[in-house]
């Protein structure tokens, strides 16, 4: 079914013969209409536009009542592409309801696994796949959609769950997490969040199954080689919540040797087409791979500096484009003093774990985010220290110096947020090793994955020390409205303009707009990358 058939402003089937804006569809749509037009094995799905959850959190319920027919018929679809019924016993169609921004909000919005189920089904379930599959499958419906859609007691009709399913996640575009978030990255109140519906396939099936997370290059230090997690008997939620200790994917090579060698072809094949990191949500359903999301990856700034400059030289990208993806604020975060090798050596080592996003932070160890926001708000720095964390912990996780974690792995919740943040992090330290450090001074690496005691000595490290930000020196220097040249070489006619604040990007917008931009100096990478960015 075609997207003009179905109100491709609206409503839009997922089929690959389109490829919808994720400004309409969302991000989380938008990568599974591309992975379907490339023949890759995607769950069917359909997405609600952003423009349907505007209406409909400016005027109600009537705006799904209008739209109802079309849901309908969407479900219709996903039945015809599965041979599966919704609302049956007998072979039943499970979806998912997700939120997907325009803009990658990753765990700030809400998503409802399994849905469609009841006690019949459930009974239906346990008859023809087990009795412990039927319940664990049946808890985690329940579990979420209690919370998401805050109700005690789940309906029955699976079509009433839908509906409130919908509109609990256009709802929680408003969730003050979600506000929180944009108001962060400058993100439009006003976008709005689609809404994607996909039929479930089930990593809890049996021993064959599990889920994953793939990145096709490390997003943390930029390294070439796919970087990712692994669970065993599992549903996404499971490895983003962090409440499992995850396997690296060599768990799975061992395990299912084929559908690891199909996951890395089918990723070498994603980074390909979209021209950048990929981030690849994947389950594995009784031994058959099934791809789920895929989007460019967060990253941290040594993570985009090293990616930026690795795709220009592979030629996946150009150099003006490499130089476009990053930021003077990334350089400028990488260019942070770090740790003093000799002062490092002599303080204790308090606890050890996965490092998740790179840099330094110290501060008071701070276990309660409301705590850490109020104390930092004050002026003190704090270091986040949970047990987990998850998107209701977002307004501590802005306010810390840095993040750590007893559990979780390197695709959790607070690794995935605190290299988007830029914030250190360091997971999985270990179930009850951080109990008694509340109120202890601390320093955290993000690069070793350390957490040591006391306020340790920086050492400030230099661009030109650094291949990668010499080579993208070189390139925007090539591209850049502010022209560098020493003072004896500066060609007749040249107009000089005063030197710019380099600390400053607003002094650099200044400087462009009150003169032509020439500048004799050597001006350092952030500069250069301010100017370009403001004449964008």
């Amino acid at each position: 079914m075609s997207a003009a058939a179905m109100g491709a402003t609206r409503l839009l089937i997922l089929d690959g013969s389109v490829d919808p804006d994720p400004v309409v569809v969302g991000g989380k749509a938008a990568g599974i209409a591309r992975m379907i037009s490339a023949g890759l094995p995607v769950p069917p799905a359909f997405a609600l536009s952003t423009s349907v959850c505007r209406e409909f959190l400016a005027a109600g319920d009537g705006v799904l009542d209008a739209l109802w027919p079309q849901v309908r018929a969407a479900m219709s679809y996903l039945e015809r592409r599965t041979g599966r019924l919704f609302g049956s016993a007998d072979a039943p169609l499970l979806v998912s309801v997700r939120s997907g921004a325009p803009t990658s909000m990753p765990g700030m919005m809400d998503t409802i696994l399994n849905l469609g189920l009841n006690q019949e089904i459930s009974d239906g379930l346990a008859r023809t796949q087990g009795t412990a599959y039927a319940r664990d499958t049946r808890q985690r419906f329940e579990q979420l959609f209690a919370e998401v859609v805050g109700v005690s007691d789940t309906p029955a009709d699976p079509w009433v769950q839908l509906r409130l399913a919908i509109a609990a996640v256009f709802r929680s575009w408003r969730s003050p997490r979600a506000a929180a978030y944009r108001g962060r990255h400058g993100l439009d109140d006003e976008a709005g969040t689609a809404v994607t519906v996909q039929a479930m396939v089930f990593g809890n099936a049996d021993e064959r199954s599990g889920t994953g997370v793939l990145f096709t290059r490390n997003p943390s230090t930029g390294d070439p080689e796919p970087f990712g997690e692994w669970l065993t008997r599992a549903q996404g939620e499971d490895i983003v919540s962090g409440t499992r200790a995850p396997e690296s994917l060599d768990a799975l090579a061992g395990l299912l040797p084929e559908v690891h060698a199909q996951l890395m072809d089918h990723a070498r094949s994603l980074e390909q087409r979209n021209r950048d990191v990929q981030d690849i949500e994947f389950t594995v359903e009784s031994g058959r791979l099934w791809l789920l999301q895929t989007r460019s990856a967060k990253r941290s700034p040594r993570g985009a500096i090293a990616i930026a400059a690795a795709l220009g030289r592979e030629g996946l990208i150009s150099p003006a484009e490499a130089v476009s993806r990053v930021t003077a604020d990334q350089v400028r975060a990488v260019l942070v003093p770090g740790l003093d090798p000799r002062e490092r050596a002599a303080a204790p080592l308090l606890a050890t774990g996965t490092p998740a996003c790179p840099g330094v932070g110290t501060g008071v160890v701070v276990t309660d985010p409301d705590e850490a926001e109020a104390r930092a708000a004050e002026g003190e720095e704090v270091v986040l220290v949970r047990r987990t964390t998850s998107p209701h912990d977002l307004h501590g996780m802005l306010a810390a110096a840095a993040i750590v974690t007893e559990i979780g792995g390197a695709t959790s919740h607070a690794a995935v947020v605190s290299r988007e943040l830029g914030v250190p992090c360091v997971v999985g330290c270990g179930e009850d090793t951080m109990i008694g450090f509340d109120g202890r001074m601390v320093t955290v690496c993000g690069d070793t994955g350390e957490v040591r005691e006391g306020a340790i000595p920086l050492r400030a490290p230099s661009e030109h020390d650094d291949e990668d930000l010499r080579l993208l020196t070189q390139w925007a220097r090539d591209i850049s409205p502010l022209a560098a040249w020493r003072s004896d070489e500066v060609p007749a006619g040249a107009q000089i303009v005063p030197e710019v604040d380099v600390s400053s990007d607003a002094a650099v917008e200044n400087a462009l707009r009150d003169s032509v931009g020439v500048v004799v100096t050597e001006y350092p990478l952030p500069v250069l990358l301010a100017a370009i960015h403001a004449r964008r």
